[in-house]
């Protein structure tokens, strides 16, 4: 879900809508660029700027980029400027312009520390990083930017609706970086590679204990210090699996495992453990 400037940023458009009259007058209709540099420069800020919110209104993310960098360019010193180059920022944002978008507000943090709206500079920055997350299969270093931008956020500005959100994406975002380390683990562990595996498990049990993948990376740890003989890891970790996740058709799986006769659940999950016995006879 897409974010909206904060209501500082917005002008009711009852109020303003003689103003974008004549600032309109200046650009063709289309989305690539404004007619005239000279015809905005003739323009007064507050109209330049009641045309770009008028834009963003249309969804015509282009043009309102045009409108507000008019209001910096032509009226830098204007009261208006420095809420225009925040708009501009979020006209990038919404166009998926993601690096022209960061660029904008790194300005606007570095030049308005103090401004009224610099928790939403800070939260849309972070927005900007974790809109571009990828798959978990892919690489995870967006992943990683993301995490800590919306870290900084929470850290900055705890008391704001902007902290609540980002906490919720830090989660999600922690979802999926361990979710990598489980595909990354699960590689390693169907090409006989226990100790690599291992080591991809045990990160996902210790760094992302929140994340919904601990309870497969016990079992799959479980799986693992069976099949090299193990026996007292792999039940200390199948306990742990069924303190914390009784219920689990993972921690079934495991017990399956470690007591003869028992079944494993139900579903089409069949671990490595199974499979290379199947592979080896």
């Amino acid at each position: 879900m897409r974010t909206h400037p904060p209501s500082s940023l917005r002008l009711s458009l009852l109020l303003v809508a003689p103003l974008w009259l004549s600032a309109c007058s200046a650009w063709d209709g289309k989305d690539s660029s404004l007619t005239s540099q000279a015809a905005l420069a003739a323009e007064t800020p507050d109209s330049l700027y009641a045309a770009g919110m008028d834009s963003l209104k249309q969804q015509r993310y282009a043009q309102a980029k045009e409108f507000f960098d008019a209001v910096e360019r032509e009226h830098p010193y204007s009261t208006w400027a420095t809420g225009a180059s925040l708009m501009s920022a979020y006209s990038d944002y919404q166009r998926n312009r993601y690096t022209e978008a960061i660029g904008g507000l790194n300005r606007f943090i570095q030049l308005h520390p103090g401004h009224r709206d610099i928790a939403y500079a800070y939260y849309l920055r972070s927005l900007c990083y974790y809109e571009q997350i990828v798959d978990s299969q892919r690489d995870q270093k967006g992943t990683e930017a993301a995490l800590a931008q919306l870290q900084e956020v929470v850290n900055r500005f705890p008391d704001t609706s902007y902290a609540r959100d980002a906490a919720l994406k830090i989660d999600l975002a922690r979802d999926h970086l361990a979710g990598r380390e489980m595909e990354i683990g699960r590689f390693y562990q169907g090409r006989n590679l226990p100790q690599a595996a291992i080591g991809r498990f045990r990160r996902v049990v210790e760094d992302y204990q929140t994340t919904n993948h601990v309870p497969e990376a016990l079992h799959r740890l479980t799986e693992i210090y069976i099949s090299l003989g193990l026996t007292d890891e792999a039940r200390k970790t199948a306990s742990v699996l069924g303190h914390n996740y009784p219920g689990s058709p993972w921690y079934q799986d495991s017990y399956a495992l470690l007591v003869d006769g028992a079944p494993p659940a139900a579903g089409d999950r069949p671990g490595f453990l199974r499979r290379s016995f199947d592979w080896i006879f």
